[in-house]
């Protein structure tokens, strides 16, 4: 037995610890799990002190460390979306100038919106990732993933809050509901968790991964591998070899069922099928804030690598993210004849493109006509 405080109502020792939720005593009830550290330690509530502390059963036991993180399985937590201290960060990040902010514990399109609004008309900008991380995100996914820029499959709290023999079919109906809606994607935790001591991961690390890719994730995120583990850089490079032998089989088709809610997003579908069809060696796309980018990479061409040029810095860096698509940061012209013409000289020089290799044209930088096209060219 070992007895929990709500902070300091009691002194340390050897059978006690605490955790800093002051509401502890009036959310969880006798009978209740408390997990610790993604699971590790399990306890059970056996009985409530009057002197807010509480008596739990050892369930699974481990090594406990400090500031070890908490999960209430199946329980509401009363805590706001966005802390004190989350204000803070979000407000220092801003003035960074970050690309992202991920957003944990996402129960519902209000807390997106509640983010938006602290971030005011930097909220366009700044793109917003929803941490998907409990059976409240997971229950109301449709909602979120309309408010929200991209999901983050966070699955270490969330194999902890929902019966892990389900994790695998949430997260591909996640990933499902996100090719359908055109918002990246993101699948993160465990991927090669047993890399954080070990040199190779195990097979069933890499199947993992592989089937997240042949989901067609827009990216795979590590996170214990690479800030505590002994192998960092070799873990990046065992996921990007991963990748490199799975993008090369077809996936799962999810894009298929892309929900084509405008003209541009039809223009783009248009462009990825012509580029499939004629063999083309790549699509461009011209664009300013990455709209258009966004459209074609929602598509998931198969065959087809994506270039995106665009004359913004923070565009060029938050496209990163979406999968099958380098983008480049250049210059405008007046002229768009000029500007293509760049795009061609920098795929040349930086990305194995040849004279006479064909290419297919979509932008949503308009010249002034008001006429959007899709161009096929050859590199001259």
């Amino acid at each position: 037995v070992i007895t929990i405080s709500v902070r300091d109502s009691i002194d340390v020792e050897e059978s006690s610890f605490h955790i800093n939720y002051d509401d502890l005593m009036d959310t969880v009830d006798v009978g209740d799990r408390i997990t610790v550290d993604n699971g590790i330690i399990n306890l059970q509530v056996l009985r409530k002190n009057e002197n807010s502390t509480m008596d739990c059963k050892v369930i699974d036991g481990g090594i406990l460390k400090s500031k070890r993180h908490v999960n209430l399985p199946g329980i509401r937590v009363n805590l706001p979306a966005i802390t004190k201290k989350d204000r803070a960060d979000i407000l220092f990040g801003m003035e960074q100038q970050v690309d992202f902010i991920a957003l944990s514990f996402v129960r519902e399109a209000n807390d997106i919106l509640e983010l938006k609004e602290l971030m005011g008309d930097k909220a366009g900008k700044i793109k917003i990732i929803a941490k998907i991380e409990d059976q409240s995100g997971v229950e109301n996914i449709d909602e979120i993933i309309a408010a929200a820029d991209g999901i983050m499959v966070a699955r270490g709290d969330l194999g902890v809050e929902i019966n892990v023999a389900e994790l695998p079919n949430v997260q591909r109906r996640i990933v499902q509901l996100c090719a359908e809606a055109g918002k990246r994607v993101i699948v993160a935790t465990h991927l090669l968790e047993s890399m954080i001591v070990n040199p190779i991961p195990t097979r069933a690390e890499v199947t993992d991964v592989a089937n997240a890719i042949y989901e067609e994730v827009d990216a795979v995120m590590l996170s214990g591998e690479t800030t505590v583990g002994k192998h960092p850089v070799r873990c990046v490079e065992q996921l990007d070899e991963i990748a490199e032998a799975t993008e090369p089989f077809t996936g799962l088709g999810f894009t298929k069922q892309l929900t084509e809610t405008n003209d541009k997003q039809s223009l783009a579908v248009t462009a990825v099928q012509l580029a499939e069809t004629l063999g083309a060696k790549g699509i461009i796309v011209i664009t300013r804030r990455g709209l258009m980018a966004d459209y074609v990479t929602n598509c998931h061409p198969q065959k087809t690598r994506i270039f995106a040029f665009t004359n913004d810095s923070q565009t060029r860096r938050r496209l990163i993210l979406n999968r099958n698509l380098t983008p480049y940061r250049t210059a405008f012209s007046s002229d768009p004849e000029k500007t293509l013409q760049t795009s061609f000289d920098v795929l040349k020089e930086r990305a194995g493109l040849q004279s006479n290799d064909k290419v297919v044209v979509i932008s949503d930088v308009l010249a002034g006509t008001g006429i959007e096209a899709i161009q096929i060219r050859h590199l001259p």
